[in-house]
């Protein structure tokens, strides 16, 4: 058995129900099409709703010039925007990504719908400024929806030039990120003290160690969530390559093993949205599909985690 315990406390359930009741309103009984209604949660400091399905951009985004691999990317962030998508998020550590992001949303004309994010990854305080200032030059926006800072990294200095920014109109959304579990104490302390939008950090069917302190502290001081690493960077796929999916997860609309790791994500009712990177148009297609339809309830959780267990 996994090392980690699998509970949802009635606390965080009982503070994610209007979540999922929102989700019950929105979304179809079945998976219908490209007309159904995605999932969308809300963002608790201001109640905007956001579709539960988001896009990372972490390896897949830093590219060079190539034609032919840009209008693959190009295709990428269309089905996502087609499908229903909005959130971007990237961060000057992932290299070339964010003016990669800037000049596919020009070049696809998907400016006005993104929701987009990105990271402070410096030291300094003026440093800190130049970087932000940069990120917002090369994906193009006036106002950046979420800026969060990367990984804890120097966080002290960066809150208050980030609360300031978004007191003056340049930020929306101000957040808190790390994908190392060795950084989640410090952050649940941080979480519990300060104030932030968004949170991001690593939880999926096989690292559930969030569960009890992340999410709950989340849930409790409405913070949005942010769900990185959903594939444990495809090591998942790995495990259930000759596997069949359990003739159950039809009940929660599931069609493959991508979205049978991430609805069971979603379904978690602290979870705001998952962000998912792919530079394939066939994987964000199916990523995509997740974010529709049924979504399993605690009990079917609890089997789909055993279920994954036995492999």
């Amino acid at each position: 058995m996994n090392k980690y315990c699998f509970s949802i406390s009635r606390r965080t359930f009982i503070k994610g129900a209007g979540a999922f009741a929102v989700a019950a309103t929105l979304t179809p009984g079945r998976l219908l099409g490209q007309d159904a209604t995605p999932i969308l949660r809300p963002i608790p400091s201001s109640g905007e709703m956001l579709p539960v399905i988001g896009m990372g951009t972490s390896q897949t985004f830093d590219v060079g010039e190539n034609p032919a691999v840009r209008a693959q990317l190009a295709e990428v962030v269309n089905v996502f925007f087609e499908k229903g998508g909005t959130l971007i998020d990237t961060s000057p550590m992932y290299g070339r990504s964010e003016s990669v992001v800037g000049d596919l949303l020009e070049a696809t004309a998907n400016h006005a719908k993104v929701f987009a994010a990105t990271k402070v990854w410096t030291d300094g305080r003026q440093d800190g400024i130049a970087q932000m200032q940069q990120s917002m030059q090369r994906m193009g926006v006036d106002v950046m929806d979420l800026m969060q800072i990367h990984n804890l990294r120097d966080w002290r200095t960066h809150l208050p030039v980030l609360r300031e920014w978004k007191q003056q109109g340049r930020f929306r959304y101000i957040g808190i990120t790390t994908s190392h579990g060795r950084y989640h104490e410090e952050l649940a302390r941080i979480l519990k003290t300060e104030s932030f939008d968004f949170v991001q950090f690593t939880y999926n069917i096989e690292d559930r160690a969030v569960e009890e302190s992340l999410l709950s502290i989340a849930a409790d001081r409405g913070i949005a969530t942010l769900i990185n690493r959903p594939f444990q960077r495809s090591a998942m796929f790995r495990k259930v390559r000759d596997v069949d999916l359990p003739e159950w997860s039809k009940e929660f609309d599931c069609r493959s093993w991508g979205q049978y790791f991430l609805k069971f994500i979603v379904a978690h009712p602290a979870v705001t949205c998952v962000i998912p990177a792919t530079s394939k148009v066939r994987h964000m297609e199916d990523n995509m599909g997740a974010g529709f339809g049924r979504l399993p309830d605690e009990g079917m959780r609890r089997r789909m985690v055993a279920f994954y267990e036995s492999l």
